[in-house]
């Protein structure tokens, strides 16, 4: 199992977060980009504003290397104009995923009809550009039943509104690996989780993000039946070290 062509490295802080400079900041990004090439992951999964210096950096190596960047991050709330802004954006600057963050408060307070849409129009256009399209869940925020509810409407959305040989190119994702529990409890992908969007979801494929750290961690996500697995900590799974990072 060559485990380094599932997993997207993922570097989503900001200088702020950091505690660093915007310079500092924009060096740590250069570096993850720089490993995930040499290391042959699937992806890079960077904010917005850093995918064209990935674009530039991948076209000089001369790299297999994705893109991929998050829409409406970490909270998802804004309007519809707002993400398709984002998307068309990130397009624009040479991104080959967008993981959109789902409006879920807005799903959780019963406004589905504006989360069919969100998922439609934001759906409609990464498809028509050939890109990868990824939907935050935030399973940390959902109930169980909640989890099932918003992976199956994703889902028929997508298969009202597609044709079959685009479902492989739209994913359900676990996580923002931003979301503050209490209590310390995991704020992204567990096995019962992962389970109930797999059931759920199908036919799209699902990507685990927040909490996978280690190789054993990844390879049960995998056998489990996960296409993609997002971690700020990829290099290291690979190389069969536990971490402790959150993401």
């Amino acid at each position: 199992m060559n485990v380094k062509q599932y997993l997207d490295s993922t570097y989503l802080k900001t200088a702020a977060q950091a505690g660093l400079s915007e310079e500092e900041n924009n060096s740590v990004v250069k570096k993850e980009i720089a490993e995930a090439i040499e290391e042959g992951f699937k992806l890079i999964m960077i904010r917005p504003d850093q995918v064209a210096l990935a674009k530039q950096m991948i076209l000089k190596a001369n790299s297999p290397l994705l893109i991929g960047t998050v829409i409406d991050f970490p909270e998802g709330k804004s309007n519809i104009e707002t993400k398709i802004k984002e998307a068309n954006e990130a397009i624009e600057n040479g991104a080959d995923d967008l993981d959109f963050v789902c409006n879920y408060e807005a799903f959780k307070n019963g406004d589905i009809a504006l989360v069919k849409e969100e998922i439609l129009i934001g759906t409609q256009i990464g498809l028509a550009s050939n890109k990868t399209v990824k939907w935050i869940i935030e399973v940390a925020a959902l109930s169980e039943k909640e989890i099932i509810q918003l992976s199956a409407l994703i889902k028929n959305v997508v298969i009202s509104n597609f044709k079959e040989e685009e479902y492989a190119s739209v994913f359900v994702k676990s996580s923002t690996g931003f979301f503050k529990t209490e209590n310390d409890l995991p704020n992204g992908a567990t096995v019962p989780a992962i389970i109930m969007m797999l059931e759920n979801a199908s036919p799209l494929s699902v990507k685990a993000a927040g909490g996978i750290r280690s190789f054993d961690d990844a390879v049960e996500m995998i056998e489990l039946g996960v296409k993609r697995i997002g971690t700020s900590a990829a290099k290291a799974i690979a190389n069969g070290e536990n971490t402790t990072n959150q993401y």
